[in-house]
């Protein structure tokens, strides 16, 4: 606000996130059955963006099986001993991009 007296004016700041990209895409894993399986990724920068895990289609959450973690730029996956119905394509997506191993 610029407020001269006998005047005053007004503007407004909107501020937009830049996208985060995918930096460090995810690797192959092979692990024996009932060993855990860690997938990891690096983003260009801390976000807010919804970002997701899925195993095939199916979209994942962090429970028992699952554990999902956040660490600054670094975002992992940990599936907890694996069975052969865990085997196929894990996918981590942010915003418009899309890594898979």
């Amino acid at each position: 606000t610029c407020d001269t007296g006998d005047q005053q004016t007004t503007a407004v700041l909107h501020l937009k996130e830049p996208a985060a990209t995918i930096v460090e895409m995810l690797k192959d894993v092979t692990s024996y059955e009932g060993e855990d399986a860690v997938f990891e990724c690096r983003l260009s920068r801390e976000t807010t963006q919804d970002a997701q895990w899925f195993l095939g289609d199916v979209p994942l959450q962090s429970n028992e099986m699952n554990e999902i973690r956040v660490q600054g730029t670094r975002h992992s996956l940990i599936l907890r001993k694996v069975t052969l119905e865990d085997c196929g394509s894990i996918s981590f997506k942010v915003g418009e991009h899309t890594s898979a191993a």
